[in-house]
């Protein structure tokens, strides 16, 4: 064969030319697409009924609270016709902070996180970490025991508290008196401990069984080294378990900040108790609860709540960066 015939033939594709790759990457090809469409489609479909109940849930609501603030009733001419909604923009928002029984609202909010959050958050590190511990027995039991109070209602546990605060009722008031020990929880002074007393018996047991989840996640093998090493109890509780658990403890932080600043349950049952401090106003969540269903004003009920909840968002974020920022200087 000449060198000009070889030249002029046809070159045969071998097993590494172009042509059979090209065959064999095509349905390589259209199975991932497909692959990722049925994946996309599989969580859309999952995640469509939440994004829904979000929508109607959440969204929707604050929505309409926000619109809601932004108009009021005024009576038109001499009244004969009835109220009439007119916008008021700011109006209600000016109102609320100009209220001083809504400002004074907050400061007895910050006096109740004062008492409740570190009783709180501690009582809940400290009884989580003697459940952790070599020497705790029976931990079923007492994680059940603890978290039992969480399982009632908040109206029923304020109802039972309010028995067990009533004077001639309780057998706690009457062993305190017999006691020597006189003590009035529906007074002034008294009011805030009874409330902070009956979001502890109720909310403790769920931070317990939080931290002791996570401490149960945290690695033995560090534990065991750090014993080994000499450290003692308190040093590996303090210096490696709540480290450890870092994550943990801020989220009950900023769920704590969070439940104190919707405190409304506990007040407005205490409330009803015969001679009680807390008035209808007495924390910020009780204010538009009486605006709107006490004096029927709606929008100044509204731009309250939308209030409460820009204080609370502004303190999550503090606390969010707060803690960033120390793990990223420990870091």
């Amino acid at each position: 064969m000449s060198a000009q015939d070889t030249e002029r033939r046809p070159a045969v594709p071998g097993p590494r030319t172009g042509t059979p790759r090209k065959t064999a990457r095509t349905p390589r090809r259209s199975t991932a697409l497909s692959t990722r469409a049925r994946t996309r489609l599989a969580a859309g479909a999952l995640l469509t009924p939440f994004f829904a109940l979000f929508t109607v849930a959440m969204i929707v609501p604050v929505g309409y609270a926000l619109w809601l603030s932004l108009f009021t009733e005024k009576q038109s001419g001499l009244g004969f016709d009835g109220p009439r909604t007119v916008f008021d923009g700011l109006g209600n928002y000016a109102t609320a902070l100009g209220d001083q029984a809504f400002r004074d609202g907050f400061w007895v909010l910050l006096g109740y996180c004062v008492f409740y959050i570190p009783l709180m958050g501690g009582g809940a590190i400290v009884l989580a970490l003697l459940l952790d511990s070599a020497l705790a027995r029976a931990r079923r039991f007492f994680q059940l025991a603890l978290f039992l109070p969480h399982a009632i209602p908040g109206l029923i546990a304020a109802l039972i508290w309010i028995y067990l605060y009533t004077p001639q009722l309780s057998p706690v008031v009457a062993a305190m008196e017999a006691g020597g020990i006189g003590f009035d929880f529906f007074s002034s002074e008294g009011t805030l401990p009874s409330i902070v007393n009956i979001a502890l018996w109720q909310w403790l047991g769920y931070n317990v069984v939080i931290f002791y989840a996570a401490l149960q996640a945290v690695d033995r093998s560090l534990l065991e080294a750090a014993t080994v090493d000499g450290a003692g109890a308190w040093r590996i509780a303090f210096s490696f378990k709540l480290p450890l658990i870092r994550s943990s403890l801020v989220m009950v932080l900023l769920f704590t900040i969070i439940g104190s600043l919707q405190l409304f349950t506990e007040p407005l049952i205490l409330s009803r108790g015969s001679g009680s401090a807390v008035t209808s106003t007495w924390t910020p969540n009780m204010y538009a609860y009486s605006a709107a269903f006490e004096r029927n004003d709606y929008g100044l009920a509204a731009a309250a709540s939308v209030l409460i909840a820009l204080v609370a968002a502004a303190l999550s974020f503090v606390v969010t960066r707060l803690t960033n920022r120390r793990k990223e200087a420990r870091s």
